[in-house]
């Protein structure tokens, strides 16, 4: 949790300048990332001995992070892309001599590509997010930076406040088996800082006072344990890969799929919720 939260310091000047630039180099940076992060996927699959398709599944997640992206005119062609990767994916998989190899190399480069891919839903909520009131305080960003700043800043403080809160009454522990820091004291510390981010998030992206304590009551818990759940899944990865971390492209902070795991979750229940109440 320490090095999560102090990568915060690598990534927000680069979060900043994405976010300014707005689309289409936040949806590019987004498929870059989920590239790096699919490339490490699979190569923890290879030291768990689980067969795949790297290049193919590194291909598809990058195109399944696009597609999250795509403007709604372009839904239908962006899901005809992700189904033709879904049946090459499988013809890569017919030169292995096992069928049951193949058939598990052609589940695992599936399953990595759509798991990293979702990544992209963090542009889907940018892009499909509604409107911000015109004198909301955060109005200036614009509808996509600030959505996208509601789950960056929501998800960080859970981390934020998981580990600060489990250093220091964490006792009681949790999932030991896949990963053995996790607290229910910091789990609690993470939720409520969630909580109390996204209420002032919310607010500033004008939502009526009254109405926005209410909506962070739900939105920050949901958020707060999807990126929990996040975390854990990459955990029980690497634990099967035998890895401490997932690469280290990031000097002293691992890899980008450790970086980036909580939002694997975190963003496609944030954009649901969003979409579904919000809205």
């Amino acid at each position: 949790m320490r090095e999560r939260a102090g990568s915060a310091v690598i990534f927000v000047p680069a979060l900043l300048v994405v976010l300014v630039l707005g689309m289409p180099w936040v949806a590019i940076g987004l498929a870059a990332l989920a590239a790096f992060g699919a490339r490490e996927l699979f190569h923890l699959f290879e030291d768990a001995g689980q067969p795949s398709e790297p290049m193919m599944g590194i291909a598809l997640a990058t195109t399944i992070s696009l597609a999250a992206a795509a403007p709604a005119a372009l839904a239908d062609k962006a899901a005809l892309l992700i189904a033709i990767g879904v049946v090459l994916a499988a013809v890569g998989s017919f030169g292995r001599r096992e069928p049951r190899e193949g058939l598990s190399a052609w589940m695992a480069t599936v399953f990595g590509a759509v798991y990293v891919g979702q990544l992209g839903f963090i542009a889907r909520l940018g892009i499909a997010g509604p409107l911000l009131p015109a004198g909301a305080p955060l109005a200036p960003l614009g509808p996509t930076s600030g959505w996208i700043l509601l789950l960056v800043l929501g998800v960080w403080a859970f981390d934020t406040g998981a580990y600060l809160v489990g250093r220091r009454w964490g006792r009681a522990r949790f999932l030991v088996h896949i990963s053995p820091s996790k607290t229910y004291a910091g789990l609690v510390g993470g939720l409520v800082a969630a909580t109390v981010v996204v209420g002032l998030l919310l607010v500033g992206l004008g939502q009526a006072p009254l109405q926005a304590p209410l909506q962070a009551l739900i939105l920050g818990p949901l958020m707060g344990l999807a990126a929990q759940a996040g975390d854990l899944a990459e955990s029980m990865i690497k634990r099967a890969a035998g890895a401490k971390d997932s690469g280290t492209l990031i000097p002293g902070h691992g890899g980008v799929l450790d970086r980036v795991d909580s939002f694997l979750f975190a963003a496609p229940v944030v954009t649901l919720y969003v979409l579904a109440v919000i809205r």
